[in-house]
């Protein structure tokens, strides 16, 4: 296999896995805010209780979100040299800001947090969740910018040529508020308030399925069903907003999770379908003219297709980014559907009482972690042949010395790795929902 392949199976292998975490840690933290100002607003030991049970499993996944993010900073350098040569500047103004404003902050207040029961007052162990939340939203947001400006850049001009080119920041300001940033960090932070609150879900869906901790559960299940109805739907309108900005800067990779090959003609919208890559063509179910509905609101209107953009340009595996794509919205969907459905039941009174509807949120925690990795797939997957879109191929962006062999044994070395760093974070997580010493009942 070549090195350019074995580098980006490496490289999408350690960011999927990373990116378990980090979305846990910001929605996790959300809830721990509800859950702490809760307590301080009715005394209720209920809420201290779930407080102390989350923050001990937010304190895992963090620690395991900064472990795992580690080695992508030695990718970077070993793999793709000429990439981190081009895109250093920008990277390196995000990258610096992220670890000084975002997370000096949540560590900081993550020790408050941790160590501070009796030892703080109430207020300001409360500031405390606050600043470890807001950490790890502002986390996001440099990460996020970094990546957004590698798919619409601005606020750079090129310095040198060939190999020794690279991009240097003319307009920080212009870098930060890309074409792309600000939608993609609201969705970013959406999808994180989602896997958090079906994480809250899950868990005491299966408490209240066993019979335990029932009266604290069903107290966290209400709080948490409500954040995932309303993210659920914000889901849908920052979706859209995104889609209309994909559509803008970067057509090829909306024709992409489409699968809209004719050049400029009206575009379906396909519920499910399949793409032939080598005949160029979909098969499936299609609201006809729907794409072109949503971009332009007239169901006549042309949208560009990959057939206006040459052949080298366009991304290779169309079939892969349409089916995350159409992954990652048929999920946003269901949970839509079961939040809004758990909703009515808890209206009628009825919300606990079905035993079927707390097995489906048990297993609900994987809807948007799903989701997450499909929406990550679809946009860096649409971006391809570029690594920074219009500036930079892929294939330009590799280190000159590093070997095909050398990939590979990293990347099996890495799988090992990670499969026992993942089996020893699920064995931890069991432990403590197992255990769940926060949540007995107090003499």
């Amino acid at each position: 296999m070549e090195t350019e392949i074995l580098a980006r199976i490496q490289f999408a292998f350690t960011v999927a896995y990373h990116y378990i975490y980090p979305p846990l840690s910001i929605g996790i933290g959300l809830l721990l805010v509800i859950f702490h100002a809760s307590y301080l607003k009715t005394g209720d030991k209920a809420y201290e209780n779930l407080t102390k049970f989350w923050l001990k499993i937010f304190a895992l996944t963090f620690g395991y979100g900064v472990a795992t993010g580690i080695i992508m900073e030695f990718e970077f350098g070993t793999n793709w040299a000429v990439y981190s040569r081009f895109v250093g500047d920008v990277f390196g103004s995000a990258l610096a800001a992220e670890g000084l404003f975002a997370f000096g902050l949540e560590s900081t207040f993550l020790g408050i947090l941790l160590f501070g029961w009796n030892r703080v007052s109430p207020k300001m162990h409360f500031i405390s969740a606050v600043g470890v939340l807001l950490g790890s939203m502002f986390s996001a947001i440099w990460i996020v910018v970094a990546n957004s400006w590698q798919q619409t850049p601005a606020g750079f001009h090129i310095v040198g040529e060939g190999l020794n080119a690279r991009a240097e920041i003319t307009d920080f300001w212009a870098m930060v508020f890309n074409p792309s940033s600000v939608d993609r960090i609201i969705h970013v932070w959406q999808g994180a308030f989602l896997a958090g609150a079906f994480m809250v879900l899950s868990v005491h869906a299966y408490y209240i399925y066993k019979g335990k901790f029932v009266e604290i559960s069903r107290k966290a299940f209400k709080i948490a069903l409500v954040i995932a109805v309303v993210f659920s739907l914000a889901q849908l309108l920052s979706g859209h907003s995104s889609a209309d900005g994909v559509a803008k800067n970067q057509p090829a990779k909306l024709a992409a999770m489409e699968g809209h090959y004719p050049a400029n003609s009206p575009a379906d919208l396909y519920l499910l379908g399949w793409v032939d890559n080598e005949k160029e063509q979909v098969a499936g179910i299609a609201v006809p003219g729907g794409l072109s509905f949503l971009i332009h609101q007239d169901f006549n209107a042309p949208v560009q297709g990959l057939w206006n953009f040459p052949k080298q340009d366009r991304p290779s595996q169309v079939n892969a980014v349409f089916q995350f794509y159409h992954i990652m919205v048929a999920i946003g969907m269901a949970m839509i559907a079961l939040t809004l459905f758990a909703l009515l039941m808890w209206f009628r009174g009825k919300l606990f009482d079905s035993k079927w509807l707390m097995i489906v949120f048990i297993f609900s925690v994987l809807l948007p972690q799903i989701a997450n990795q499909a929406g990550w797939f679809t946009a860096e997957m649409g971006r391809q042949p570029w690594v920074v879109y219009g500036l930079l191929r892929t294939s330009d962006a590799l280190s000159e010395s590093v070997k095909a062999n050398q990939v590979l044994f990293s990347l099996i070395l890495f799988f090992v790795l990670y499969t026992l760093l993942f089996a020893l974070f699920l064995y931890s997580l069991n432990k403590k929902i197992t255990t769940a010493e926060d949540l007995q009942p107090t003499a």
